[in-house]
């Protein structure tokens, strides 16, 4: 192996990483030692096939998991909680692999039991990034399995969620189960019905007639009984509720339509409507199960067992050993190396602490910790490793608390009330009584008609295409935000997004870009010889400035440091090759500056034997389209800022929110959720825009929670949408679409109105025949699906979303 230095840009054969020095093996340029270490193994067990199916397929590996990071995984109590089966000779386990890609992904996780013979079978689900992993417990573990998994760059995501997390089995298959029924029986109906359509019954003198109505009915058996279940549950549900919904007038029409038919077939006087009662169920199962197609690999109802891990390392009896949290006891002493989170409240006992807050507080800066005071839960530790003392167990710790407000009791119901309840309730009783009016002014001229007349209105008046025009159009609509990664929990969410009119947004990680800033030099030029100073003293600190300003600087050899000092939040000091060095903030060098009118900008003074050379300027930078977004919101929205940081970007941001009234800065998690709950009580419908635990109780209470990421497959809050950070520039654009959607489905009922009419023309007059019922309410839904399905496609085109 040869190690290359160069500067010419090279791709790593693994992972495709852009990089100067490389390390050569085999012929192939690698960009670390652990991608090359994936690529070794990989070569020795004849499995090079992988870099074959795609380019570059490899994750980078430059900062590698150590193996004792899964020593949780030898306590029996964790590992019974993953496995779904476990035997003396078969184990069966589930991950989620949230580096998975590419077909090259798929390739080597199915066959990794030429890594390890004692793995007997992994399955791979793409689409939900698992993997399903059969292997021998006497031979191997379940640890050396996840640090094999780990150690070629697929670590799966364990977290304390995962212990309480049980396989459900697919909600689908029910409502898909009811379908084929309704389908198979529906189809044969309207096969048999066909010689009564066209009058060819008058040759087999009814005998026919009479055995295919009977056939009919059996058939309508299971369609009644098991497909349409479900309608007359929540119709009955409704009603000892004392509430109208869409349901009861559809289970009165399925429950009139079979029982007429039924007599019919028994006292012999017709053939019924079971063509219909079967077509209308089929297409109602259909689009509820449009509806109800969701976004499966996302997580929409997460709380903090997603962020935290499954086991913390202790010290007890001067032995290091790893623990479930959920063991955690007062007294405890946690070990945290850096980047793991701290699972508890605790009291720091040694160590350096700067801790980050960002997820769970909103502040963007890293807090320095003394000995003594206390480190709450959901930190990280950025640095050398720490050990503190718990003084809470995990369920009553700092985080939790968020976790105890009434917005997470329970499931709160939508507080948004939707175009079909708000119709269902007038179409029920408009029904009620035209069915009513007609048997009364009938019954005193013929009673048979009048029975005839009060039936067909509730069979032709049955609001099919009304409940199927929500679903097909917020589907659609739902599919094509997804297209545009924004994936919404279900699709009550667009027609919620429509009557939105306050928008709130949290600043660090949703308004700001994570991990991306620029930083600039103003002053004296820097000699070579005074970079390496500065180089080199800043190399000794971990605070985040000290690394950027440390990347910033070009490449060189690092100077012996004596002396080093680091002041939190002002600066650092040292004695680099007999040169007095000084780096921090201004009054810690000792310059008189006027005030930085920049509220991005964070301003890092160079001071070299007592003379100051100049600053580095810092500057956050904010998500791409920012201005124009806001721009295109503010004259519909009410816009606010929620922030956890300081008020120091307050000046930016008034350019951007025009209103000082509406910036809100060093809000905790509590004052979020409480300036929620505000703005609904003043009669507004808010939605909310966040990406940290800091906006959960916020997400959770807003009318429409949005959680925006980088990855939907890293962790978010709860909430309603995840949306994908690139897009958020579309934002706007997603709340205009959700409103053309909403437009489509009145017009809808509007064709679905002139139908009912049409319809009711021939029904209150008791003529209404089977075979204009059997023409007229499919060519009804088929209508209103095709015409809401095409039309809300259009409008994403108009809106550039399709």
């Amino acid at each position: 192996m040869e190690a290359i230095k160069s500067n010419t840009k090279h791709q790593c054969f693994h992972c495709g990483d852009v990089c100067n020095d490389v390390l050569n093996y085999d012929n192939h340029l690698f960009c670390c030692v652990g991608c090359k270490s994936v690529y070794q193994l990989l070569s020795d067990n004849k499995m090079c096939n992988y870099y074959d199916i795609s380019v570059n397929p490899g994750v980078s590996l430059k900062h590698p998991v150590l193996a004792a990071k899964f020593a949780y995984l030898d306590d029996a109590y964790v590992v019974n909680k993953l496995l779904h089966f476990n035997s003396n000779t078969l184990a069966k386990v589930t991950f989620f692999i949230p580096s998975m890609h590419c077909s090259s992904c798929i390739w080597l996780l199915e066959h990794l039991y030429k890594l390890n013979p004692h793995i007997a079978l992994t399955r791979v689900n793409f689409l939900k990034k698992e993997l399903h992993i059969d292997y021998n417990p006497s031979n191997t573990t379940l640890r050396e399995v996840v640090t094999l998994l780990a150690s070629i760059g697929y670590e799966p995501s364990i977290s304390l969620h995962n212990l309480g997390k049980t396989i459900k089995k697919d909600q689908q298959k029910r409502l898909s189960y009811q379908i084929g029924v309704a389908g198979f029986c529906f189809g044969n109906i309207m096969l048999l019905s066909f010689p009564e359509y066209f009058g060819l019954d008058q040759f087999t003198h009814g005998t026919f007639s009479t055995l295919f109505g009977y056939v009919n009915l059996l058939l309508s058996l299971p369609v009644f009984l098991y497909s349409a279940q479900d309608y007359f549950t929540a119709a009955w549900s409704s009603i000892k509720k004392h509430y109208i919904s869409i349901d009861i007038p559809l289970a009165l029409g399925i429950l009139v339509m079979f029982g007429r038919s039924a007599y019919e077939v028994l006292t012999g006087n017709g053939i019924g409507w079971f063509d219909t009662h079967a077509g209308l169920v089929f297409f109602l199962l259909i689009g509820k199960w449009f509806q109800q197609k969701t976004f499966d690999t996302l997580l929409f109802e997460r709380d903090y067992t997603s962020y935290f891990p499954i086991a913390v390392t202790v010290t007890r009896n001067n032995v290091e050993q790893t623990i479930p949290v959920t063991s955690l006891v007062i007294g405890d002493r946690m070990v945290i190396r850096n980047n793991e989170l701290i699972p508890a409240d605790a009291i720091l006992f040694k160590g350096d602490a700067r801790i980050d807050f960002s997820f769970v507080t909103g502040e963007s800066e890293p807090v320095a910790k003394g000995l003594g005071e206390i480190v709450y839960a959901g930190g990280k530790q950025c640095g050398s490793t720490i050990e503190l003392e718990v003084s809470k167990v995990v369920s009553q710790s700092y985080l939790t608390q968020l976790w105890n407000n009434e917005v997470f009791a329970k499931n709160r119901q939508s507080t948004l009330q939707t175009f079909q309840q708000t119709v269902s309730k007038y179409f029920t009783i408009a029904l009620l009584l035209i069915a009513f009016g007609s048997g009364l002014f009938w019954l005193f001229k013929d009673a048979t008609v009048a029975l005839n007349a009060f039936t067909a209105v509730l069979i032709i008046a049955c609001p099919c295409a009304l409940a199927l025009s929500s679903p097909f159009a917020l589907g659609t609509a739902m599919r094509v935000l997804g297209r545009n990664k924004f994936y919404l929990k279900s699709t009550e969410v667009v027609e919620g997004m429509a009557q939105v009119n306050a928008m709130v947004f949290d600043k660090t990680g949703t308004l700001t870009q994570p991990y991306s800033s620029t930083i600039h030099y103003h002053g004296r030029e820097l000699t070579v010889c005074q970079q390496q100073l500065v180089a080199s003293t800043v190399a000794q600190s971990i605070h985040p400035l000290s690394q950027k300003i440390k990347q910033h600087l070009p490449q060189c050899r690092l100077m012996a440091v004596q002396h080093f000092q680091e002041t939190a939040g002002k600066g650092i000091q040292a004695t680099v090759n007999k040169h007095a060095v000084k780096i921090g903030s201004a009054d810690f060098v000792n310059v008189e500056v006027l005030k930085n009118k920049s509220g991005l900008a964070t301003r890092v003074y160079i001071d070299i034997d007592g003379e100051v050379k100049g600053f580095f300027e810092i500057n956050q930078t904010y998500r791409q389209g920012l201005g124009g977004l806001l721009n295109q919101l503010q004259p519909t929205y009410g816009t606010y800022l929620l922030s956890g940081d300081n008020n120091k970007e307050k000046e930016a941001m008034l350019m951007y929110f025009k209103q000082e009234q509406h910036l809100l800065f060093n809000q905790a998690p509590a004052d979020k959720l409480q300036f929620i709950q505000q703005l609904q009580a003043n009669q507004n419908c808010v939605a909310m825009i966040g990406d940290g635990l800091n906006d959960a109780g916020a997400l959770k209470a807003a009318n429409i929670g949005i959680s925006i990421t980088e990855n939907t497959s890293h962790f978010t809050p709860a909430s309603d949408v995840i949306m994908d950070g690139e897009r958020f520039h579309q934002l706007a654009d997603f709340f205009k679409f959700s409103k053309n959607t909403m437009q489509v489905i009145h017009l809808s009922f509007v064709i679905s109105l002139i139908y009912n009419i049409v319809g009711l023309s021939y029904a209150v007059q008791g003529n209404l025949s089977p075979i204009i019922a059997a023409i007229l309410m499919p060519i009804s839904s088929v209508t209103v699906i095709v015409f809401t399905t095409l039309s809300t496609t259009w409008m994403a085109k108009k809106r550039g979303l399709a």
